[in-house]
């Protein structure tokens, strides 16, 4: 039976704990196993999405604090926007590093050896995200954190590189096309860069408590 709707702020505020936690939990044992299958496959690819991972545990960290915060003293857009200001850090440097290295792949050449559990994750992770950024999007509003909505953002944005990092190695395992990585790569470094000024430069939500 699907989950019945928030219909109060308090409502929200604990599914949003409850999605937080999750979130924290899926991409720590996501990273851990990206990670170990790049380094055991030489896949930078692999690895940088294991990174990502990193990122995504430290946003949802952030909010984390930010719930703590206004469990602590209520809803304090000063808190809002620290913890908004810090996700869109994170966003800055998943596209530094995604950019590079997609740049270091394509002029080096370099080609990783197929790794079938790195598919696997990949294509979990693009079943999860979207799941999990649609839920978080949807109480950003009821809650009024411009801070909920970011992090709704970096998770979607772990969707694409999932499904980015699945092109590539499915492309690469089936008919050797090295390249088609480190370019999905490469359009990823792009839409970071965007969601890092867009972030950044959001105002707080109209007619909140946070406001």
């Amino acid at each position: 039976m699907a989950m019945s709707a928030p219909t109060t702020r308090d409502h929200a505020v604990t599914r949003q704990k409850r999605l937080t936690a999750a979130t924290i939990g899926w991409n720590g044992v996501e990273g851990v196993v990206a990670v170990a299958a790049g380094i055991a496959a030489a896949s930078v690819s692999l690895i940088g999405f294991g990174l990502d991972s990193g990122i995504e545990v430290s946003a949802a960290l952030v909010l984390a604090w930010r719930l703590a915060q206004e469990r602590r003293t209520g809803c304090k857009q000063e808190a809002d926007r620290l913890a908004q200001r810090l996700i869109a850090v994170s966003f800055a440097a998943l596209a530094l590093y995604v950019g590079v290295e997609s740049v270091r792949d394509l002029a080096l050449g370099d080609q990783p050896s197929a790794s079938l559990v790195g598919i696997g994750i990949a294509a979990l992770s693009l079943v999860v995200m979207p799941v999990m950024a649609r839920a978080k999007r949807k109480l950003a509003p009821l809650m009024g954190s411009r801070a909920v909505e970011a992090e709704a953002k970096q998770t979607l944005l772990c969707a694409l590189l999932s499904g980015a990092l699945l092109v590539g190695l499915s492309a690469n395992a089936a008919l050797g096309w090295w390249w088609a990585d480190p370019l999905a790569g490469l359009f990823i470094a792009g839409a970071a860069s965007y969601e890092t000024v867009s972030v950044w430069r959001a105002d707080s939500l109209e007619d909140t408590c946070c406001v």
